[in-house]
């Protein structure tokens, strides 16, 4: 079972917690309607590194936003929503740091 550190709780297992999708999107109130519905429906899905927004439904209640690797599931750093993203430094394939969310794969 996947351990999620909340910020506010500490780890608790993975099913007191529901996703809340990517964390630090830009919205554009000034969009017509198809595009609205695009950014509320449509999303990439990238290898790598991605900032994301959780809810700690069975715990505090408060949304918080993680960094999770989407091919090992490993979980980097939770943050509070509000903060700026971590600086989180990885090694890539070739000893460089992967870019969050541009699906770069870290090696294991």
């Amino acid at each position: 079972m996947l351990l999620i550190p909340c910020p506010f709780c500490g780890p608790r297992p993975e099913l007191e917690f529901r996703n809340a999708g990517h964390a630090h999107v830009t919205r554009n109130p000034a969009v017509d309607d198809p595009a609205w519905a695009e950014t509320l429906f449509f999303r990439d899905n990238p290898k790598g590194i991605m900032a994301e927004r959780w809810r700690h439904v069975s715990g505090c209640g408060r949304f918080f936003n993680v960094l999770r690797d989407t091919v090992s599931d490993a979980i980097l750093a939770s943050y509070k929503a509000g903060e700026p993203r971590p600086d989180v430094p990885l090694p890539g394939p070739e000893g460089e740091a992967p870019r969050i969310g541009a699906g770069d794969e870290v090696a294991p």
